[in-house]
């Protein structure tokens, strides 16, 4: 018979986790409770040895483990993501510090240790997938839950816990740097592609986190960390509903605050948002983590705070539980002020409480907790190459992910190419492993800082690719210019080459890079969407030189792309694809790959018409009384094929309905191309007359659909009325009777079918219980 008596009660499984939790903290000193409410920023060692801390921009000298570790410790921030290091030994230097935070500490609290994971775990040698804009483009978030699954399974093995992804930001300025991160410019995309993810990651046991709550992607003119203005309508209806979506539906446990403020507030310090809405509305019950010096940005940066553990007491007060990547404002700081009574005791006890849940339900207060991380323990001995990060079954995943999320722009039927004999691959983006990488891929985020170390992954350039898609034609490269560098001496050489050549492709777009060292990326902000460096007045050269031209971006966001939209033969769009994107590419130019990706952010005719995005009211559409027209080269939703899809036979259940009530609305979809294909069918909501200004379209739900050749399905919408709600003039959220347009369209400017409907009654009033999506309903094919 077991001797319970030497097991703690917060150790106990048998006792329900809050008597737990509780038992925990009255053993607890305050140094004791704080120290579970930070990180240290640390880097695994490639020996396996234990982890070191990371020194770093906001450092104020050495953080001291010895004497910080015998208070145990909240969070270890990117072991793995700070420096490369072998999958296997970094799992050993982990599980070895691990062993240390338990011995050194009195209660034996382990870390629990964080890692960037957004377009796939960022470690060396792990899967880099496409960016969140390719997950956008690709309208699958079937295929993106089976991705981060992937990732979170990969985390798990080597022992990380939390993983800080998805982005929920919406895309309201396409000159931000970080576009790339983000899943598109509409709240319901981004909601249900961020959702899906999130339920991918959090199958595995891994912690999701949704960032950054809320409003950071609305900067004024596009810069990073930059002012915010947007008004209450803005931001319930547009930055607010993906997170709502997420935290409802996905099963999240965790969010990162914004670095911004909302009107003269920043978000560390809002209680409002952090705890009134995301807690006492929402119900969210998980932790909330800053982000990285956020907190000391109440006093650095905003002005907020008169030091450190003001800014710590208003970060408490306002709902954030710990603070990244390392001890600032949560550590003597703070101790000193709740000893002073100046900060209550109660504000940590309440963020405590918290992080302890969460480490209960990983199994890390449990009497048999098991410091060696999965991935060892299934091994006969730590060997460096023994743990596999880029299987074969992610690269599978990877590659069907980039292959969907490729959007075909324009063709005047040159694609698919016919067997050309003589190809011209030209443009800075020809034969650069990195262009198919965003910022947070560990290459590109940490791997060019080390240049003594092998990318660890294989990133065939688009140039390799084409020669092995095309093994019998003559290829000729010619880079033309670099991506920002201006250089305009190569251009003759290009354009030589290019006339020379049946076909060209003039691979163009980003670097993807870190505040300023790149043109995409986190503080890579561009001034306008004109394409980078001298890259059009290399496309005008080389469309000048009459041989028909495939312009094929690999970027992280949209570009004006100048004569190129009516001049080129074939416009291919790619968002970063990630590790199997060249060859995704290849195969869509070679007709191998049917393209099926639609565009998840407008493509603007002019660069510099921003910000804009299509969803906007009439205003913002073109006008007798003003001489810049916005009207996208390419819409919101827009991409092409090598099938044809017809549609028809449209019916709606009832012509009115109440306010409280649904209706279905359904259409054909058949194939009438000659091969197998892929259509997005998306649902559009227009509401012609309100008690306040509406865009003028909405996307309110879509469908991915896949037939065989002559083939036909039925695909249902049946659309709650609440999905016609709004804030109305005093700010309640409410269904107003009248008509409203639900329109079947290709993009959100080519709408071909559309049914009206009645709503009927008096004005109804929702709240955060109301339906958020439609349900969908796809037909096997050749069935009514």
């Amino acid at each position: 018979m077991t001797d319970t008596t030497t097991v703690p009660l917060w150790r106990d499984t048998t006792v329900d986790p809050a008597e737990r939790v509780a038992a925990l903290m009255a053993e607890m000193t305050l140094e004791e409770k704080i120290a579970q409410l930070y990180g240290v920023w640390v880097g695994a060692s490639d020996e396996g040895g234990e982890v070191a801390p990371h020194q770093h921009d906001m450092s104020d000298g050495d953080v001291d483990l010895d004497a910080l570790l015998p208070l145990g410790l909240g969070q270890l921030t990117r072991p793995f993501g700070t420096a490369p290091v072998d999958p296997a030994l970094g799992a050993l230097s982990l599980q070895r510090t691990q062993e240390r935070i338990v011995s050194a500490s009195r209660l034996g609290i382990p870390a629990l240790a964080h890692e960037e994971c957004l377009a796939g775990f960022a470690a060396w040698g792990a899967t880099a997938y496409p960016v969140p804009l390719s997950w956008g483009a690709s309208f699958d978030p079937d295929l993106v839950r089976r991705m981060a699954a992937r990732i979170g399974a990969d985390m798990r093995s080597v022992g990380i816990h939390q993983g800080l992804a998805p982005v929920l930001d919406v895309v309201r300025d396409a000159r931000w740097g970080r576009v790339e991160e983000t899943i598109g410019e509409d709240p319901y995309l981004v909601g249900t592609i961020a959702t899906a993810y999130v339920q991918g990651i959090e199958s595995t046991g891994v912690v999701a986190t949704l960032k950054h709550f809320v409003g950071y992607s609305a900067s004024r003119a596009g810069r990073n960390l930059a002012p915010v203005s947007v008004g209450q309508r803005e931001l319930a209806e547009v930055l607010l509903p993906p997170f709502e979506m997420a935290i409802r539906e996905s099963g999240v446990r965790s969010v990162m605050n914004a670095y911004t403020d909302i009107d003269g507030v920043a978000s560390a310090a809002d209680r409002s948002l952090l705890t009134e809405l995301l807690r006492d509305t929402w119900g969210f019950e998980g932790t909330v983590v800053a982000d990285y010096f956020a907190i000391a940005f109440l006093a650095t940066l905003h002005g907020h705070a008169e030091g450190w553990a003001d800014a710590a007491a208003q970060a408490l007060e306002a709902g954030i539980d710990v603070e990244l990547p390392t001890v600032k404002t949560f550590g003597a700081p703070l101790v000193e002020a709740v000893r002073e009574g100046t900060v209550p005791e109660a504000l940590v006890d309440r963020a405590l409480r918290r992080v302890l849940l969460q480490k209960l339900e990983l199994g890390m207060l449990d009497a048999d907790w098991n410091p060696v991380p999965p991935a060892l323990q299934a091994s006969d001995g730590v060997q460096r190459g023994s743990v596999d990060l880029d299987s074969s079954e992610n690269r599978a995943l990877a590659r069907d992910l980039a292959e969907r999320a490729i959007v075909l722009l324009r063709n005047d039927g040159v694609l698919p190419l016919a067997a050309p004999k003589r190809i011209a691959v030209i443009g800075p983006n020809a034969h650069d492993p990195y262009a198919v990488l965003g910022c947070y891929s560990f290459p590109s985020h940490v791997g060019v800082r080390h240049p003594e170390f092998p990318i660890g992954i294989e990133l065939p350039t688009l140039l390799d690719s084409l020669r092995a898609e095309f093994p019998d034609a003559e290829i000729e490269h010619a880079e033309g210019t670099s991506v920002d560098g201006g250089e305009t001496d190569g251009i003759a050489a290009a354009v030589e080459a290019a006339r020379n050549a049946d076909i060209v492709i003039l691979a163009l777009g980003d670097r993807a890079g870190l505040f300023g060292r790149g043109t995409s990326g986190e503080g890579c902000d561009a001034p306008s969407l004109e394409l980078p460096g001298a890259q059009q007045a290399l496309v005008d050269a080389v469309l000048d030189s009459g041989t028909p031209t495939v312009v094929t971006l690999l970027a992280g966001r949209p570009y004006a792309l100048g004569s190129a939209v009516s001049r080129a033969a074939a416009i291919v769009q790619s968002f970063f694809p990630g590790e199997e994107g060249t060859p995704a590419i290849a195969g869509v130019l070679s007709g191998r790959i049917n393209p099926s990706g639609r565009l998840p952010v407008s493509v603007p005719a002019q660069p510099g018409a921003q910000p804009t995005t299509y969803l906007a009211s009439p205003l913002a559409r073109p006008s007798g009384v003003s001489n810049i027209d916005p009207t996208p080269a390419f819409w919101f939703g827009h991409g092409l094929g090598y099938s044809s899809f017809e549609w028809s036979a449209l019916e709606a259940s009832a012509a009115s309905i109440a306010t409280d009530a649904s209706v279905t609305v359904s259409i054909d979809v058949t194939n009438t191309g000659a091969r197998a294909g892929a259509d997005v069918v998306q649902l559009y909501l227009h509401d012609p007359v309100a008690s306040v200004v509406r865009p003028v379209q909405r996307l309110i739900g879509y469908a991915r659909v896949e037939l065989d050749a002559g083939q036909t399905a039925r695909v249902a919408f049946t659309v709650p009325a609440d999905l016609a709600s709004f804030p109305g003039r005093d700010g309640a959220r409410i269904v107003e009777p009248g008509a409203i347009e639900l329109g079947f369209g290709r993009s959100a400017g080519d709408i071909p079918l559309t049914q009206r409907v009645t709503l009927t009654g008096a004005v109804r009033v929702v709240d955060h219980t109301r339906a958020l999506q439609p349900r969908v309903e796809v037909s096997p094919p050749g069935t009514r």
